[in-house]
């Protein structure tokens, strides 16, 4: 038996419950991992709250996409993972848990430098910043916007952008400017007038723009300032980019799915060397999800939130 998190009906966070279940063996190409940290997302609330439909036949809902822990078990056939090792899981799904069983495929070595809650929040919002990155080919000499650059894949897209050589300016409410200039953007205060601010900013122009935000001024803006719309690209306004004529990625994209699991390796090499870092803002007991999904969607502190089984 394992408790894990499941929505048994669609709703507020109130619905979520932690429930006792059995856990089968791993089978030939599965591992058996501990649970030490889970990384809470945006996502995890949309599969309950009817964002993405209230089917019935989905019920009881598991939550969770990314985790990290020690592999307690493999099952037949599993190579280059040994019990004790310590790693991430990502993807997954019902990660939410004190123990998973996951494909061999979604486990990635943890880097020894970094710590259980950082390993469990950073390949979602970080494959999610190399894809879109990567489809505005984000490199040197590129001054690139990122907007909602606070925010967890923000601050990673700011980091990974800097290191590419690019010039980063990044927009975030006045109290995580400092945060967002600590990572190695110029901050701007997003609001009215935000594309003056931006082109005094940057008077040689914007080459690029990441919107992680989905609102409608973070589209105008970059629209306004980037001449290319192949080189702006949005997480979250998939209906703007659709008529607007500019890339989105994620939204089960297939593409992007592939992106982002080939960013794994880098993803974790960087963290491991310390050239990325990823915030923790708040962590709370695993019984706790349902107070963690509630202050996540209130004005919060930048960073990740985790759960801890």
């Amino acid at each position: 038996m394992t408790k894990t998190v499941v929505a048994q009906t669609y709703g507020t966070p109130e619905v979520l419950e932690l429930v006792d279940i059995d856990l089968p063996a791993p089978k030939s190409g599965e591992v058996l991992v501990d649970v030490k940290a889970i990384g809470v997302n945006p996502f995890d609330f949309k599969l309950y709250s009817g964002a993405f439909g209230t089917d019935p036949e989905k019920l009881p809902i598991r939550l969770g996409g990314e985790a990290a822990g020690v592999v307690s078990a493999v099952g037949d056939g599993v190579t280059g993972v040994a019990v004790g090792d310590e790693v991430i899981v990502s993807p997954g799904n019902g990660l939410y848990a004190e123990q998973v069983v996951v494909p061999v495929s979604s486990i990635t070595a943890k880097p020894a430098g970094i710590s259980w809650e950082q390993a469990a929040g950073l390949l979602l919002v970080g494959g999610t910043a190399v894809d879109a990155l990567d489809t505005i080919r984000v490199g040197s000499g590129d001054t690139v916007l990122i907007h909602g650059a606070s925010g967890g894949v923000g601050a990673i897209a700011v980091q990974l952008a800097a290191a590419r050589g690019a010039t980063v300016i990044g927009t975030a409410g006045a109290s995580n400017q400092d945060y967002v200039r600590s990572l190695g953007a110029t901050p701007v205060l997003y609001g009215e007038g935000l594309e003056a601010r931006v082109r005094e900013l940057a008077p040689n122009g914007v080459d690029a723009a990441f919107d992680t935000a989905g609102t409608d001024e973070a589209v105008d803006t970059s629209l306004a300032l980037v001449t290319d719309k192949s080189r702006i690209v949005t997480i979250v306004a998939f209906g703007r980019a659709q008529t607007d004529g500019f890339a989105s990625v994620g939204g089960g994209n297939p593409a992007s799915a592939e992106a982002r699991l080939k960013a794994r390796s880098e993803l974790v090499e960087q963290a491991g060397s310390g050239h990325l870092t990823v915030k923790i803002a708040k962590t709370f007991p695993l019984a706790d999800v349902a107070l963690a999904h509630t202050e996540l969607q209130s004005s919060h502190p930048a960073g990740k939130f985790i759960l801890i089984p």
